[in-house]
């Protein structure tokens, strides 16, 4: 295979427009398309089947200020961090349907995988099928291509949690959602085992691809599926939910909340099921709901396309936390099959010291440049808030990318919903002519963004991770 930034040229037009919100805000809408400008861009890899959710990885915080809250990676695990290991601050995880070839865990449902990609060689990354037969954390191309964690028996949560209620399941199984606690720590996945309309499950991961060692709840351990580790089946005394929820379909995005509004310094954070609906998970006392189904608009029984029918749909979702009370948080989902964004308003809801994240306001944007968003990514991340640095988190006042898969679009969005730039990613040259983008991430130094795609092209070039310059 030729390796060469020749395999692909991004073809990028450049449209500045305003667009009007479902409830009536109305934005002027201005310019047309101007000119279209070209932009070169390379393949970092391919043979990725599924390519879903992608995250550079970023630096994880270290010594927080007194009464932050933390359970930090770098004096933990010192040795996942260096340079090229698994967690290696410049590396991007990525997720597959793939095992890879790693056996798969008896009864956790389907496989799936992340790995983690040094994206920064000169020649594109050709994936070897089986290169995780192991088992285990294998490397492969010279330790470019690493195995983080997949649905496999070497990752089940009772080799840490042997008395969890979800023991005999694994932290990644179809992986649809990535949310990475740079502020806390981990590395949190969104999950669909069973399919969209099977129950969901979702996931805190050490660097070793373990569900959690030394859980603060030891019966949730890392991994929360269905309704097992509820609240009030994981509580002692039991303690009812104070918000009522499950991950009853497919988990198909996450993001990281901050600290649990109850003052125990507990991470938080936010799962969309493919049913629409949103729940929280709390690292000592479970889940809970936070908005019931229908809330997000729906995809369950879905597919992108009669070709990709094996790709699963999934939502992409980013967090706010620089708002306004009686607001504390604020979540952009995106509603693929709608064209639009809704915009959930976080309250606190329950009583001390159970309280919760509630549902506020909903809002809705709308614009002629949506066409099948699948996902979203800040422009500038939150990096250092020790509350809540993630690649989910949007720093103040950013913007945020919204990667459309029915035209191979990119949309530069402010958060009031006005559309500062669209860029068309052209993926004419053969063997790509059939791709379609299905994830997006942006280097925490927001210079760069990193796209997976999908193709229902047989042979190597069925899924893979594309790089692109950043742009205003």
């Amino acid at each position: 295979m030729k390796q060469s930034n020749e395999l692909t040229v991004l073809s990028i037009i450049l449209v500045t427009a305003g667009i009007t919100l479902l409830q009536g805000w109305t934005i002027s809408q201005a310019a047309q398309t101007d000119h279209i400008r070209h932009l070169n861009s390379r393949i970092v890899a391919i043979n990725m089947p599924g390519a879903s959710a992608i995250s550079q990885i970023g630096t994880f915080l270290n010594v927080p200020p007194p009464g932050a809250c933390a359970n930090p990676i770098p004096t933990k695990f010192p040795s996942y961090i260096l340079p090229g290991a698994i967690l290696d601050p410049s590396r991007i995880l990525v997720g597959s349907r793939s095992n890879f070839g790693a056996p798969r865990a008896i009864g956790a449902g389907l496989e799936g995988s992340f790995l983690s990609i040094d994206p920064n060689g000169q020649h594109v990354l050709n994936v070897p099928e089986n290169f995780a037969k192991t088992g285990d954390q294998a490397s492969t191309l010279a330790g470019a291509v690493q195995m983080f964690s997949a649905n496999s028996p070497h990752w089940l949560n009772s080799v840490n949690n042997p008395t969890a209620n979800t023991a005999q399941y694994t932290g990644v199984g179809n992986p649809l959602g990535l949310s990475n606690n740079n502020a806390f720590g981990r590395i949190w996945p969104a999950n669909a085992p069973f399919g969209d309309m099977g129950m969901g499950s979702s996931s805190i991961l050490d660097p070793t691809g373990l569900p959690l060692a030394g859980p603060p709840n030891p019966k949730i351990g890392g991994v929360y599926v269905g309704k097992l580790t509820n609240r009030d089946r994981v509580t002692v005394p039991v303690q009812p939910q104070v918000v009522r929820g499950a991950l009853k379909a497919g988990a198909v995005a996450t993001a990281l909340l901050g600290p649990s509004p109850d003052g125990s310094c507990r991470a938080v954070f936010a799962v969309v099921t493919a049913d629409g609906a949103i729940a929280q998970e709390h690292t000592e006392k479970g889940l809970d709901g936070l908005a019931p189904a229908s809330t997000i608009r729906p995809i369950l029984g879905r597919n992108w396309d009669f070709e990709d029918d094996d790709v699963a749909p999934r939502f992409g979702v980013v967090m706010n936390p620089y708002t306004n009370a009686p607001v504390v948080r604020q979540l952009f989902v995106t509603e693929p099959f709608h064209n639009t964004i809704a915009v959930v308003d976080l309250v606190v809801t329950g009583n001390s010291p159970n309280q919760v994240f509630g549902l506020g306001s909903l809002k809705r944007v709308s614009s002629y440049a949506l066409n099948l968003p699948v996902d979203l990514a800040p422009v500038n991340i939150s990096t250092d808030d020790v509350n809540w640095a993630s690649n989910t988190t949007l720093d103040e006042d950013s913007d945020f990318y919204v990667v459309n898969r029915g035209d191979n679009t990119i949309v530069r969005m402010k958060q009031n919903g006005t559309v500062v730039a669209v860029r068309h990613v052209s993926m004419r040259t053969f063997p790509l002519s059939d791709a379609r983008l299905n994830g997006i991430a942006t280097a925490p130094d927001g210079s760069k963004i990193y796209v997976t795609f999908t193709s229902p092209s047989t042979g190597a070039y069925h899924g893979g991770v594309l790089e692109l310059a950043a742009f205003p």
